[in-house]
C-alpha cells in the first residue's frame, strides 16, 4: 500500500494542438450554464478569433488556447461533468474505512520499551523508544483502508489516494476513458504522472507536493507538505543576474527612486505572498538577497554613489504582527494627503498556514515613457509653477558639459539629471532661448 499523488493536464485532440491546456468546447455545451446570449456569442467568437504562431494567423479548429481570458470559464463549464463523475463515481469507491487499524509492529515494539524500562535496562528501552519513533502506529498496509482526495483549477487536476499503486493505475486509466468517451479530451502523457508522494514529489500551481515522513517527529508522518520548487527559485533570480551576479537595471535609471523600490518591492511580495504555505518558504532567501542587491545597485548607478550608502540612505525599521523588522523604504511627502510610501523586504520569509495575497500585481515601468509622465504633472522643473508647460530639449548632453564655459543654471541642472529634456513652463523656456536668467528651481 502506498501513498499517491497523480497530477496532470487535459489536451484536445486537434489539428492547432498548440498546448496542453486545450479543453474542447462549443456554444451549445455552455448554453447549458450561461443563459446570456451576448455573453454566449462573445464565447463563439473568440473561439473562431484563431491563434497566431511566428505572426502567422492560423485557424481555429478546435480547443481554447491557454493563457485566453475566456479559458478559465470553458474550462470550469465543460470540465463540471468530470468533477460530477469523480465525486460521485470514483471517490465513494475508492474511499471505504472509518481508520487505519492499528499497526501490531507499533505496539510490539511499545510493550518491548516498556518492559524494558521496567527492568531498569535503560539502553535497551532508550533504543527501543527511538525505533517507536520511526514506526507507525496505524497499519500501512491496512486493506479496509482507503481515501481519494480530489482538486481542480481550471485544466490542472490532483488526485490524493491513499492505496495500493495497482489502483492509483486504475483511477487513471478510468479517467482517461471517461474523458475519451464523454468529453472527447485525452490526458497529457507528459504531465500526468503516478508519484508515490514520500519518496517524490507532485506539481500543482506552481507548489511540490509530498507526504512528510521523519524518524524524529513523529506528529508529522502522513501530512500534506507543500515546498517550494527550486527550478522556480532559479528562474525568478535569472532577472536580475548578470553573469550569475546581481546587476543593476539601466531601464529603472530615470525613475525616481520611490518607483524604484516599489517595483522591486511589488515583484518581491508578489512571489513570496504566493509562496507562504509552503513549509521551506525560507529558501526564497536566495531570491530576497539577489533582488535586494540589484535595487541597491540600480539605485547606486542612478545617484553615483555606493550600495552601502543607498543601504544606509532607505534601510528603515518598522512594527509587523511578527515583531519590528528592517525593510527599505522611500516616502514623498505630500501637503494634506498621506505621504507615498514604497518598500521593500517588509514580508518575513516564515510560513502562514493562512496567507492571504494583499498586494497588487506588480506593474513593470514602460521603458522611456517618463516624459509623457512629466508633462501630466504640468509642473515647470525650474520655477516649479503649475500650469502650462513646454519642452526644450538639446541634441546631445555633451553640450551641457564643455568645459571653459560657464553653464547656467538650466543646463547645470539638465546635466545633473542626466537628461536632454527639459519641461518648463512659457516664461522659463522664452527666457532660456534668448539667454535670459531663468527663475531659481528648487531641488
Amino acid at each position: 500500500t502506498s501513498r499517491s499523488v497523480e497530477n496532470g493536464r487535459l489536451r484536445c485532440p486537434g489539428k492547432n494542438r498548440r498546448s496542453a491546456g486545450r479543453v474542447t468546447c462549443d456554444v451549445k455545451r455552455q448554453a447549458e450554464k450561461i443563459h446570456d446570449n451576448r455573453l454566449l456569442r462573445l464565447i463563439e467568437q473568440m473561439l473562431q478569433a484563431g491563434y497566431l504562431e511566428d505572426w502567422v494567423w492560423n485557424e481555429t479548429l478546435s480547443g481554447a488556447p491557454q493563457g485566453g481570458v475566456v479559458s478559465p470559464i470553458l474550462s470550469n463549464i465543460y470540465l463540471d461533468r468530470l468533477d460530477k463523475f469523480i465525486e460521485t463515481v470514483l471517490i465513494p469507491q475508492y474511499t471505504r474505512g472509518a481508520s487505519r487499524a492499528n499497526n501490531p509492529a507499533y505496539a510490539r515494539v511499545r510493550m518491548a520499551a516498556v518492559r524494558a524500562r521496567k527492568r531498569g535496562n535503560m539502553t535497551a528501552a532508550r533504543e527501543l523508544r527511538r525505533q517507536l519513533r520511526g514506526t507507525s502506529s496505524k497499519d500501512p498496509q491496512d486493506p479496509g483502508y482507503r481515501r481519494l482526495r480530489y482538486c481542480r483549477y481550471a485544466d490542472d487536476t490532483l488526485l490524493g489516494f491513499a492505496g495500493p499503486k495497482a489502483e492509483a493505475e486504475e483511477i487513471k486509466q478510468r479517467l482517461a476513458q471517461f474523458l475519451r468517451d464523454e468529453l472527447k479530451l485525452e490526458l497529457n502523457p507528459d504531465k500526468t504522472l503516478v508519484t508515490q508522494a514520500r519518496t517524490r514529489a507532485a506539481s500543482f500551481l506552481g507548489y511540490e507536493i509530498t507526504v512528510q515522513h521523519s524518524a524524529t517527529r513523529p506528529s508529522v508522518n502522513g501530512s500534506v507538505a507543500l515546498r517550494v520548487p527550486r527550478q522556480v527559485i532559479k528562474a525568478k533570480c535569472t532577472p536580475y543576474l548578470t553573469h550569475g551576479k546581481p546587476e543593476r537595471r539601466t531601464e529603472l535609471f530615470n525613475r525616481d527612486d520611490l518607483t524604484i523600490i516599489s517595483t522591486y518591492g511589488a515583484e518581491y511580495r508578489g512571489l513570496i505572498q504566493y509562496y507562504l504555505l509552503a513549509g521551506d518558504v525560507w529558501r526564497l532567501s536566495r531570491f530576497k538577497w539577489v533582488a535586494q542587491t540589484s535595487m541597491l545597485k540600480t539605485l547606486a548607478a542612478k545617484h553615483r554613489s555606493t550600495v552601502s550608502a543607498m543601504a544606509r540612505k532607505y534601510r528603515a525599521k518598522i512594527s509587523t504582527p511578527d515583531g519590528p523588522r528592517t525593510c527599505y523604504e522611500a516616502s514623498v511627502q505630500r501637503a494634506g494627503r498621506k505621504p507615498l510610501v514604497g518598500r521593500f523586504g517588509e514580508i518575513p520569509l516564515k510560513r502562514q498556514k493562512k496567507a492571504v495575497l494583499q498586494d497588487r500585481p506588480a506593474v513593470r515601468p514602460v521603458a522611456r515613457k517618463e516624459l509623457i509622465t512629466r508633462l501630466r504633472m504640468a509642473k515647470c522643473e525650474l520655477c516649479e509653477q503649475i500650469g502650462q508647460v513646454e519642452v526644450h530639449q538639446v541634441r546631445k548632453l555633451a553640450d551641457l558639459t564643455e568645459s571653459g564655459r560657464p553653464q547656467p543654471l538650466w543646463a547645470q541642472h539638465m546635466a545633473k539629471k542626466r537628461r536632454k529634456t527639459l519641461v518648463v513652463c512659457t516664461r522659463c523656456h522664452e527666457a532660456i532661448h534668448s539667454g535670459q536668467p531663468t527663475a531659481q528651481f528648487t531641488e
